[in-house]
């Protein structure tokens, strides 16, 4: 029997909210949808209820303010799982999102399989990125601060043939287990590959590592 799970959508679109209700209440039976159509609210209610597994943000709904609404909101339930829904398709956007504490963002665009897989990724505790946008890397005409997050050619030169293959793969958005398909070997070796990545770069987590290797041409690297 698949679990039962306890998740809040917080968006200002009626249409939405059923058509992201039918996803959860297909993709997983039983499950209890809260809904509500803006940040007060949605405060509100994590502060009553603590037990939420999830929470679907709209990035544009009232008193969101940007990015300010989720800083809000982890603020307020630290515990609590927060996966942006949003039309935006920005990559710097979607990179800060997950820079400031959602473990996932899912593009209203999305199909209803891509959704369901999204859901299911982070309900399990892995981040999900939209691979597309990450690998396409749509961004706007303003310039994100390449000295913040650049990874210096010696660092990357440290990194073995298959740590490359791996980063570059989770800089697509893919997850431990996806990689692990993709290249053929086991997610246990994915993850060491993963824990050698972030020491050899010099920092400290999975996001870090992808907001770093966004500009990478990796093919440059792969050629050695």
């Amino acid at each position: 029997m698949e679990p039962a799970y306890k998740i809040l959508i917080a968006d200002d679109h009626p249409l939405f909210r059923e058509a992201i209700t039918s996803v959860i209440e297909a993709g997983f039976g039983g499950s209890e949808v809260v809904e509500t159509d803006d940040l007060d609210t949605a405060l509100e209610l994590t502060r009553e209820q603590d037990d939420f597994d999830l929470i679907l943000l709209d990035l544009n709904m009232p008193g969101m303010n940007g990015l300010n609404g989720l800083i809000a909101l982890r603020n307020e339930a630290p515990t609590i799982p927060v996966v942006i829904v949003s039309a935006e398709e920005d990559k710097q956007v979607v990179l800060q999102a997950i820079t400031y504490g959602a473990v996932g963002f899912i593009t209203k665009s999305s199909p209803r399989a891509q959704m369901t897989q999204a859901i299911e990724q982070i309900l399990a505790g892995n981040v999900y990125l939209p691979s597309d946008i990450i690998r396409t890397g749509k961004e706007s005409t303003r310039r994100h601060r390449h000295d913040e997050n650049n990874i210096s050619p010696e660092l990357l030169n440290s990194l073995t043939r298959r740590q490359l293959l791996v980063l570059e793969r989770m800089s697509k958005g893919e997850s431990n287990k996806q990689i692990a398909y993709n290249l053929n070997i086991a997610e246990t070796t994915v993850k060491a590959h993963v824990s050698a990545i972030l020491r050899k770069l010099g920092v400290h987590n999975r996001v870090q590592a992808i907001l770093s290797a966004s500009d990478i041409d990796f093919n440059q690297y792969l050629k050695r």
